[in-house]
């Protein structure tokens, strides 16, 4: 299997294992079986991490945690799976590290293809939670709103993108909400970055390296795409922010195409995949990194910083006054002026006009 081919392999299966398992019997363990366990996952690490070096030092801190009995209460596989998460994160500072059960997890060879029961499972689960698209709206002023809380896999998420912005295609402004997006798909997030420029503008957005076969896949947006928008766009993010959800507000900055409202980060920008340990027990291991073409580094550990710094619940105001403020300066209209200079008080006071549900007179 080509290099381009495991990596969105790779990608795929860990998009499909984000639909929620099934719970599994969380079964004693005793110190025989964490110490098997333990070495699984150290071998595993060593093998597959992005950094060796540090693969080296946390495996060798885990297995010396358990040498000295620092999982001893770890008495479940449950309750050694949130253990091992805990430390992986913090001795790494890597936060793409997690582990959980899942009973029906089966390690996938480079060859893997998921099977009819797995897409139509993944595909229900994407539709149930609306795409990733949490909300649209058209804020007064005419300027267009979209919280995405995530990145599903292309193939079942792109035609609703498109039509979400279909639907924004006569504001004049939009504030793309990332707030609450914790990731997913990178080809999902060079879909959706297609929309924000000119057909036929191709942009190389991100590079991912795979440590495992020595090879780089280019992220670029996509010319099949046919809604474009070219307004102005104003990224909402925070803390929570991470992973895909950082590559896209990433993309935005370094492309110049839109402005950062909110916090830094989450700071998550390796690539990852799971993999099996035993007793039900699978931990998610981050395989590549990203390198941004632009800058040549990453947003991994310092996180995506905004160009308008504000805490994270007040972006969404202070996005929506600035765009405001834009389109009272930029106004010919006098009548049009006055109307947007009284909406962008109302928003600077946080005040919204009430609805109207009576009927009116007519003139």
């Amino acid at each position: 299997m080509s290099g381009k081919k495991k990596f969105i392999a790779s990608v795929v299966l860990s998009i499909l294992l984000s639909v929620p398992a099934f719970a599994a019997e969380d079964a004693p363990l005793n110190a025989s079986s964490r110490a098997v366990i333990v070495q699984t996952l150290v071998a595993k690490m060593n093998a597959i991490y992005i950094e060796p070096a540090v693969a080296e030092r946390v495996g060798r801190a885990i297995a010396r945690k358990n040498t000295e009995g620092g999982y001893a209460s770890a008495t479940s596989a449950q309750a050694f799976s949130a253990a091992l998460e805990k430390d992986l994160r913090e001795f790494s500072g890597d936060l793409h590290f997690g582990a959980r059960l899942d009973e029906r997890f089966r390690e996938r060879s480079d060859t893997y293809v998921p099977t009819r029961v797995e897409m139509d499972e993944a595909r229900d689960q994407v539709e149930r939670r609306g795409y990733g698209i949490e909300k649209i709206e058209r804020l007064p002023g005419n300027v267009g709103y979209i919280e995405l809380r995530g990145f599903g896999l292309t193939e079942f998420v792109g035609p609703a993108y498109t039509a979400a912005m279909s639907l924004m295609v006569g504001t004049d402004a939009l504030i793309l909400d990332l707030r609450r997006n914790g990731g997913g798909s990178p080809a999902s997030v060079a879909y959706l970055m297609s929309h924000f420029f000119p057909l036929g503008d191709l942009r190389h957005l991100n590079d991912l390296y795979d440590r495992s076969t020595n090879t780089t896949w280019q992220s670029w947006t996509v010319a099949t795409v046919a809604q474009r928008y070219d307004k102005p766009v104003y990224v909402l993010t925070s803390a929570r922010t991470f992973s895909a959800g950082e590559e896209c507000a990433y993309d935005f900055q370094t492309q110049k195409r839109g402005t950062l409202v909110g916090e830094t980060t989450g700071g998550g920008a390796n690539t990852v995949s799971p993999f099996s340990v035993g007793h039900g027990i699978v931990v998610a291991i981050p395989f590549g990194r990203a390198i941004n073409p632009i800058t040549k580094t990453s947003w991994e550990h310092v996180g995506v910083k905004p160009d308008i710094a504000v805490p994270a619940a007040q972006a969404l105001q202070a996005a929506h006054v600035a765009i405001l403020r834009n389109l009272v300066s930029s106004a010919k209209d006098e009548t049009e002026r006055t109307k947007l200079q009284r909406l962008l008080a109302m928003v600077e006071n946080a005040e919204s006009e009430k609805p109207v549900y009576t009927l009116r007179e007519q003139r």
